[in-house]
């Protein structure tokens, strides 16, 4: 009898142990999660945009203007917010006139950040802000300050904000557009400190107050929305020098960039290595050190602003975010094409989480990029399109956009590999205006699934709805051939009862869950 007590108080202090409790707790004061965080990146890049998101009006693949309508399709269900253009490094040595007027008469470029290609700037302003229009998505476009001047981002922003008369409205119109597309947003150079100028950021501060002076649209009472060239990474002086700087009437936001690595964090030099598809456990463990690193990051830049502006009129926008490995073997050099796996998927719930958290400041974040390149959500090869894992997260999560935030309380076991470990659970959680909460929940335990329990005593839980996005191996990723072997499924492998829900969530897999309150 004695023997038999002992096992059973054996075992309830290991299930008490293995399990993690979650405790929602409304918060009371009231952050909502912007859908801008939901943001992507269009950049002249690789295949992005050319053999990419346009075709070309006289291709055989079903396209609108020359716009794949397939993609279109595919970013309508996404619902993308935003969409940021033409770059990148690609930004600081366009020249937007270049890509207006008939496409026949347009001067060539060559595009020297990336590949070495020749472009026939067939796809430009129109192009893009016509397709931002039947996405019904806000355009973000990227400014040229680096070979630029302050005239022609002048002229820019009246040719598609001023609804007046003037040179670029009646040049606009000329051009077959009457009315103009009133953009936002706008980026005030990109990567500054390298590819946009190896900048100082004492040097950046003046020419961005130089440049922000005269982006104004006041004839129209259009706002403008501008976002300063931040830092990459740790380079917190980058974000100090420039917020002590600029004055605030001058700046709405300061952006962030970071990538992911499977060689652990790198630098603002990009050294990129490892496979997309061919890794092992080591190389998966330190990619996912490299991606919770970003936590750590944003917190540190968000105390930085919170020291110089204590009214929080400034934003935090991480408008390239995502994974970068080494070159795909068979594709051509700089144009950084890459397979996406589930562990891609793990990057972009850790990533959407960790921005969730941090709503209070970030405002908006762009994934690079949207196709073709990078941690892309939809590779094509010809008429084929293929819809990767990270977009399957990036469509779960859509249901955080514009929520209020719910503060998760939890403490995760640990993801352990040799002699380092990592939290192995990242979860948010928010409440969208019907009342209904959700949950996203991802396991960075490549070996181990995770007992969980959602504590819900001042909840009334009517209903649960649950989906999964998980494979049976890591490099497991969507093909040309089977495009579907990675997708969301209905999870159905819970226990509900007494307002306690408990369930184990898989190994490298992201789940979603949500509560009908």
């Amino acid at each position: 009898m004695k023997i038999y007590l002992f096992v059973i108080v054996c075992f309830c202090y290991q299930l008490s142990v293995c399990q993690t409790n979650f405790n929602l707790q409304i918060p009371e004061n009231k952050t909502l999660i912007s859908k801008h965080i939901y943001g992507h990146f269009a950049e002249h890049l690789g295949r992005c945009v050319y053999d990419g998101i346009y075709v070309g009006q006289k291709s055989e693949i079903p396209n609108l203007n020359g716009i794949r309508i397939d993609i279109i399709k595919a970013l309508k269900e996404l619902k993308i917010p935003n969409l940021r253009w033409p770059g990148g490094c690609f930004a600081d040595y366009y020249h937007w006139k270049d890509g207006i007027g008939p496409k026949d008469e347009r001067p060539s470029m060559v595009n020297i950040w990336w590949g070495g290609e020749t472009e026939d700037n067939s796809f430009g302003t129109h192009d893009f802000l016509n397709l931002c229009e039947e996405l019904e998505t806000e355009p973000f476009i990227s400014a040229n300050i680096g070979t630029g001047t302050v005239k022609e981002l002048m002229e820019w922003i009246q040719y598609t904000k001023h609804d007046g008369i003037s040179p670029m409205s009646k040049l606009r119109r000329e051009n077959g557009r009457e009315s103009p597309w009133n953009v936002t947003f706008w980026g005030v150079g990109n990567e500054t400190w390298g590819c946009g100028g190896m900048m100082t950021p004492e040097f950046y501060a003046n020419k961005y107050r130089l440049y922000s002076s005269f982006m104004t649209n006041r004839q129209n009472n259009n706002k403008i929305y501008r976002v300063a060239s931040g830092a990459y990474g740790e380079n917190y002086n980058w974000t100090e020098v420039l917020l002590k700087n600029i004055p605030k009437k001058l700046i709405e936001a300061i952006s962030l960039h970071y990538y992911t690595s499977a060689s652990g964090v790198i630098g603002a030099g990009r050294n990129p290595s490892g496979s997309a598809t061919n890794f092992g456990a080591e190389e998966y463990f330190n990619t996912m050190k490299s991606a919770l690193k970003i936590e750590e990051i944003v917190k540190n830049h968000i105390s930085i602003m919170d020291k110089y502006d204590k009214d929080q009129r400034i934003d935090l926008v991480v408008d390239e975010w995502g994974s970068w490995y080494g070159e795909q073997p068979g594709t051509k050099p700089r144009f950084l094409f890459q397979q996406n796996t589930i562990r891609d998927a793990m990057i972009a719930g850790v990533t959407l989480n960790i921005f969730n958290n941090n709503a209070r400041r970030i405002k908006m974040a762009n994934l690079a990029q949207t196709v073709n390149v990078l941690q892309a959500v939809i590779l094509t090869e010809e008429e084929k399109i293929i819809l990767t894992p990270t977009y399957h997260v990036m469509k779960l999560f859509s249901v955080h956009h514009d929520a209020e935030l719910i503060n998760l309380k939890f403490e995760s076991p640990l993801y352990e590999f040799q002699s380092e470990s990592l939290k192995a659970l990242n979860a948010s959680a928010s409440m969208d205006n019907s009342g209904n909460i959700h949950v996203s929940i991802v396991n960075l335990d490549d070996r181990e699934s995770h007992p969980v329990s959602f504590k819900l005593p001042n909840f009334e839980i009517k209903k649960i709805e649950m989906d999964i996005l998980t494979s049976k191996n890591l490099n497991d990723h969507n093909t040309f051939k089977k495009n579907d072997l990675i997708k969301p499924k209905s999870f159905e492998d819970y226990v509900f009862v007494e307002s306690n829900l408990d369930f184990k969530i898989p190994p490298h897999s992201v789940m979603v869950i949500k509560l009908v309150n």
